[in-house]
């Protein structure tokens, strides 16, 4: 196997192993099984739904030795990491290292997202709009800031959290209550750093770019929704819907938010020497000051992934092919479906905190062209029946001509599946929907 673009064309792409067991690896690797030159897509460890789809099967084994020989036995083209913590740990560095293609950052490029604190360095050595910030060593050094600013601040572990080590503070004695469980240890190692940040307002979109090291693609806007309730209230939780092609920012907007983020970023990931491949994806705030970066992350979204992959044309596979071997002039022209795509997730109860498991899920709906149940937190029991296995269960996708039809798909596919405890929001999309908040 070879890394060698000029070796490896694209019609050489018939295997493919994706990592991680997700909604959002479920959605890519039913996008990629579109592609009709594709003969087989292994999810490793993949969840309840991943033989589903034409051409996936699980590949059950999380010893990284054992992936990469797995690689090498059933000569896989391309391997597509999804989640953050093993590119944070160094998996794709392990797996160039022997040969194999990947999509995905290296250890170093992945610190985009495992450190708040180096992320903020980089925008604010490269000119990247983002708000003021202090990083803390301590809960004294913390609360001195807090203290001296006198406004409440937003809270943010330094390391991975799944998601939830933001809390965002109404109150000065929120923010003292939030640096007191982070330097608690209630997100472990993640918390040695704190970052301090001060509260920006207006609405959040996040953008995505497709990464060859040198070049980028950027794909349709999308829109999630962090908070567990309705309303936008609760904890924050890895996200409950989403929607795409977010409406708040046009093709004029984006092709600014490109120039003024994306490629300022990807240009200061190369000063540092940093070849990255993969999704640069940034979780941006429109303030009334401009657009500024809320933090960036080193792979797709979860769930806007789920929202973005129906609206994917049939080259994706390629485009990424592309991307891994670090050469995305030879890709094909990535082109998007002109429709609304909406995604609502189904969580299990006690999410985000402790998420209740091993409950049996009913499904009478079936997917179609305009509609996509993506599994997440699932896996097959040892009587062949769908269980609960994670917090977020399933998300349920579907596409119309306008958000209100894609959402009301949605919403009715919702009334065909049933677990214990399942609970979702009812007003995702509320930004793009004719509804009553």
């Amino acid at each position: 196997m070879t890394n060698n673009s000029k070796v490896q064309g694209l019609s050489e792409l018939k295997r493919i192993l994706i990592i991680g067991s997700g909604g959002r690896e479920n959605a890519i690797a039913w996008a990629l099984s579109k592609n009709k030159s594709i003969e087989q897509i292994y999810v490793c460890p993949g969840n309840g739904g991943t033989s589903n789809f034409q051409k996936c099967i699980c590949l059950k084994t999380k010893d990284e030795e054992t992936i990469i020989s797995e690689c090498q036995k059933l000569k896989i083209n391309l391997v597509i990491i999804g989640p953050e913590i093993p590119l944070a740990e160094g998996l794709a560095n392990k797996m160039r290292e022997a040969g194999i293609t990947v999509f995905g950052p290296c250890k170093e490029g992945a610190q985009l997202e495992a450190s708040k604190d180096w992320a903020k360095t980089l925008m604010i050595e490269n000119n990247i709009p983002t708000a003021k910030y202090w990083t803390t060593h301590s809960k004294e050094e913390a609360l001195g800031i807090l203290d001296r600013f006198k406004q409440p601040l937003v809270i943010k572990a330094d390391g991975l959290a799944a998601g939830k080590g933001v809390t965002v503070c109404e109150t000065i004695e929120q923010s003292r209550n939030a640096i007191q469980e982070v330097f608690s240890g209630k997100f472990g190692s993640a918390g040695n750093k704190v970052i301090l940040e001060e509260r920006i307002e207006g609405p959040e979109v996040s953008i995505f770019a497709l990464c060859d090291g040198e070049k980028l693609i950027v794909l349709p806007p999308a829109q999630d929704h962090k908070r567990l309730l309705e309303g936008d209230e609760g904890p924050n939780t890895g996200g409950m819907g989403a929607y795409a092609p977010a409406p708040l920012v046009n093709q004029k907007d984006l092709q600014e938010l490109t120039e003024l983020i994306l490629i300022p970023t990807l240009e200061g990931l190369k000063k540092k020497k940093i070849k990255y491949i993969g999704v640069i994806y940034a979780g941006l705030m429109l303030t009334a000051s401009g657009p500024k970066v809320i933090e960036f992350n080193c792979r797709f979204g979860d769930p806007e992934c789920q929202a973005l992959m129906p609206l994917m044309g049939e080259e994706f596979a390629s485009v990424l092919f592309s991307c891994a071997q670090g050469d995305l002039g030879k890709a094909p022209k990535l082109t998007f479906k002109d429709l609304c795509s909406a995604c609502i997730v189904a969580a299990a109860k006690g999410y985000p905190e402790k998420p209740q498991k091993g409950d049996q899920i009913h499904i009478t709906s079936e997917s179609n062209s305009s509609i996509q149940l993506f599994h997440a937190g699932t896996t097959i029991s040892q009587f062949d029946n769908i269980i609960t296995s994670g917090g977020r269960v399933l998300s349920v996708v579907a596409q119309g001509e306008n958000f209100d039809k894609a959402f009301e798909l949605g919403y009715d596919t919702l009334k065909q599946i049933n677990f214990d405890g399942m609970h979702f929001r009812k007003d995702i999309g509320y930004q793009v929907r004719n509804i009553s908040t």
